[in-house]
């Protein structure tokens, strides 16, 4: 078993901190209307009755984006584990379809699945990861008799006071941290790297934030709001869904 500092992790961290910034600033200087009104449900905003071109914006442009950083941030997540279970236990990206991190400890081998968060798929996503599982233990068994391999869904926040799944164990939030690193604390510890230079970062995006929200109400208006001001509803379910 080795060990990682916490410079080593702080060190891992900030690049790739600032790496998440400038792409979520990227993404964000990079968006038109018209791609986010196509991918977003104009039923659920009619029916929450957002009635001002502003706020139907300012809703859309915000799932929009929340989506958009839950991938990227997921993607570093992984990478962190990944790195902090190489230095500790020479964990490694796998080679099996669906597997993010494999390793071995107390003579067992664990095959991971990695996600952010515990309620990350429906029943046909978590059947997927189940046989990505089975399939991944099959390869593995054919040069690995005798060796014990587990498979893990390992969530990097959040909890599930219930880990055993039969198949698979279930590992989230301080859980999973603890068992890539043998660190019980590891998953407070990481949170003020992650916060470096935050306020400083998300102030610059903040700038450009506004100036999207009001390019976009602008934008809106013109095409989508009558001579009265109203919100041309069946206009935007037929630019949104109708056929081409």
């Amino acid at each position: 078993m080795g060990r990682v500092t916490k410079n080593e992790i702080i060190n891992f961290i900030e690049p790739r901190i600032h790496e998440f910034h400038k792409r979520r600033l990227e993404n964000l200087l990079a968006l038109q209307l018209k791609n986010i009104l196509s991918r977003k449900n104009p039923y659920l905003f009619k029916a929450k009755n957002q009635n001002t071109a502003h706020d139907l914006v300012k809703t859309i442009l915000d799932a929009h984006l929340s989506s958009q950083e839950e991938g990227i941030f997921g993607g570093f997540l992984e990478e962190l584990a990944v790195f902090i279970c190489g230095r500790v236990y020479n964990g490694k990206k796998s080679s099996s379809e669906g597997i993010d991190l494999e390793f071995r400890k107390n003579g067992i081998i664990y095959l991971t699945s990695i996600k952010s968060g515990p309620y990350w798929g429906n029943s046909r996503q978590i059947a997927k990861m189940k046989e990505d599982f089975r399939k991944a233990k099959r390869i593995l068994g054919t040069n690995t008799k005798g060796i014990t391999v587990v498979a893990v869904n390992g969530c990097c926040y959040g909890k599930d006071d219930n880990p055993d799944k039969g198949e698979y164990l279930k590992l989230c939030g301080q859980r999973f941290w603890e068992f890539i690193s043998g660190k019980d604390n590891l998953y407070v510890d990481i949170i003020d790297p992650i916060g470096h230079k935050a306020k400083e970062k998300n102030e610059l995006f903040l700038v450009e934030y506004a100036k999207a929200i009001n390019k976009f109400t602008l934008e809106f208006s013109k095409e989508y709001c009558g001579k009265d001001g109203s919100i041309l509803w069946e206009k935007l379910v037929q630019f949104n869904s109708g056929k081409k």
